[in-house]
């Protein structure tokens, strides 16, 4: 066996050479697929990238529009008798701004069969984080015994951004600070 016959020459493919080869249209066309995909997967990113961006954004907005507001029984100025059967509460309730942002009570109400709720004050400022008295008057109905739910009551603001919104917030009145003088002023009426 000649000594030319155990080389592997490396620059040739069956007697051509490496670089006289040409690449032919079927191997072209596998390689365009993989590019088409590797550009759709990368416009597939932007895109959701984007989306996810968007709703990241969307998602702090809301989060800063978010309004929460807790409402507590707090004192009373006084009691009367409002027309036969009923009674007249003047008080104050806590409102506590647990929200993100400032926000302005404009009015507030509440109903339901053994009570009624209106805001009697001026608008008021709560900033964040922060609790102010209000003045509000409650009429309660002495025939019927004060229920176990809480008053839903129904409070128009304003936030920061000059937009009037409406919030809900219960009031609790059984047990509350209010509850004793609700009492005595319908025990006197009897």
């Amino acid at each position: 066996m000649p000594a030319e016959d155990g080389v592997i020459d490396l620059d040739k493919h069956d007697g051509v050479p490496a670089g006289a080869a040409s690449v032919s249209p079927s191997r072209r066309a596998a390689g365009h697929p993989t590019t088409l995909r590797l550009a759709a997967a990368f416009v597939v990113g932007v895109v959701l990238g984007g989306v996810g961006v968007n709703e990241l954004r969307d998602s702090r907005e809301h989060r800063e529009q978010r309004i929460s507001l807790v409402a507590i029984p707090a004192t009373t100025s006084g009691t009367g008798a409002n027309s036969p059967g009923r009674v007249r509460l003047d008080g104050q309730l806590a409102l506590i701004n647990a929200g993100p942002a400032p926000i302005t009570i404009l009015a507030a109400t509440g109903q339901r069969p053994d009570a009624r709720l209106r805001y009697t004050g001026q608008p008021r400022p709560i900033p964040p984080g922060s609790t102010a008295l209000v003045d509000v008057e409650v009429r309660f109905d002495c025939s019927i015994p004060i229920e176990q739910e809480p008053l839903p009551v129904r409070f128009s603001i304003k936030t920061n951004d000059n937009q009037d919104r409406e919030v809900n917030a219960p009031v609790t009145l059984l047990f509350s600070v209010w509850y004793r003088d609700l009492l005595q002023a319908c025990d006197g009426l009897g």
